[in-house]
């Protein structure tokens, strides 16, 4: 068996495992059956949850498809090979050995979806960003980082809704919350938690002084049902108010009481939502928000003891950033946790994340 032989075997060896780890005969199964779902003459009378189901089946094909694909092309190239070496067509063989290289890059990629096992990794996100240290660039890079993070989120086809945001006074965002639906939406993102920090030559200092700013991203999975995360709410524990609703809306939004605020006593958890017209949904999805957070500091809580018990705890604090982007006076992102580094800032705050989260993603496996 040639050099090139053996690199096609060991890349339908990774496929063929990957195949069994994901469960990709399921997902097939399971497309099927959303199918036949979405057949139904009622389908639409519900229409979140026809657009709910409708993004799921779509999220799984485009999963099955990245697969097939990779098998096709590897039997393709196999097939390829065996002629091109049984004629000693160089120049056949080159080719292949180009397609090869570009098959070994797609697959390392699709094969990060495999180092997402933990329990909630395949849920959606909520993502919540507050503006650290450093006044009015800080807010603004809040709302930079937020923007990053949006950006990231659009490109993988996942879809993106605002449920709260406050604006700074003179710019940027004292803080912001928002959802991102996707299949393993929370299993990437949750690599993004943690203190963000920049260094830059500040737009809103006339003497343009280099400053320092940090803003802290949060990201839990969202919980589809109470049941899933063990969190009981007492209705007695919860505070809920209501108020109009702030910032850009359509019309009625911004005239009505809709917006809604929910108190957990007992934590002093506090979860805002005004991106609905209805009082009810913003209510429903505050809800949802509390539980998720709830059931997170459950999660950490026991964590935090853990690593007490072992003699690591570190308390978190705006010291200790996961990642830093300098603009000035030099241009790199470092990640501390990875050592991963690039020079394209602009790349990175425009949603370039893949390197930074595939080296965490890998870090945290590694760990495990």
């Amino acid at each position: 068996m040639s050099a090139l032989e053996k690199q096609l075997q060991d890349l339908q060896n990774r496929v063929n495992n990957a195949w069994e780890v994901l469960s990709l005969d399921e997902v097939a199964h399971k497309i099927i059956g959303l199918e036949a779902e979405m057949n139904q003459p009622d389908f639409w009378q519900d229409q979140n949850m026809a657009k709910l189901t409708s993004k799921e089946a779509s999220d799984y094909k485009t999963e099955l498809n990245l697969w097939q694909q990779l098998r096709s092309d590897i039997d393709d190239a196999t097939a390829l090979a065996k002629v091109a070496e049984d004629e000693s067509d160089e120049s056949t063989l080159e080719d292949i050995a180009q397609t090869v290289a570009d098959i070994e890059q797609r697959l390392q990629k699709a094969e990060l979806a495999m180092l997402l096992s933990e329990q909630y990794d395949e849920n959606n996100a909520i993502v919540s960003i507050h503006a650290g240290a450093g006044g009015t660039d800080a807010m603004d890079w809040a709302e930079m980082l937020m923007r990053m993070l949006m950006r990231y989120a659009e490109s993988r086809d996942w879809e993106v809704s605002v449920l709260d945001m406050s604006n700074g006074e003179e710019a940027g965002i004292k803080s912001a919350t928002f959802s991102v639906r996707g299949r393993r939406a929370y299993g990437y993102l949750k690599t993004e938690s943690g203190v963000h920090r920049l260094v830059r030559i500040s737009p809103y200092d006339a003497e343009k002084m280099r400053h320092t700013s940090f803003a802290l991203v949060e990201v839990i999975p969202e919980l589809s049902d109470v049941s899933d995360s063990n969190i009981d709410i007492d209705s007695n524990d919860l505070r809920i108010d209501t108020f109009m609703s702030s910032g850009p809306g359509g019309q009625g939004v911004n005239t009505t009481y809709s917006a809604v605020r929910i108190t957990h006593t007992p934590t002093n958890t506090v979860v805002t939502c005004q991106n609905e017209r209805s009082q009810q949904q913003n209510k429903e999805t505050a809800m949802g928000v509390l539980k998720s957070r709830l059931y997170q500091m459950m999660i950490q809580e026991r964590a935090e003891k853990l690593d007490e018990l072992k003699g690591g705890h570190k308390s978190p604090e705006w010291g200790n950033q996961i990642r830093s982007y300098v603009q000035h006076p030099y241009k790199m992102v470092k990640d501390h946790r990875t050592n991963m580094e690039v020079q394209d800032v602009d790349g990175v705050l425009g949603g370039d994340l893949d390197l930074f989260i595939e080296a965490e993603l890998r870090r945290l496996a590694s760990n495990k």
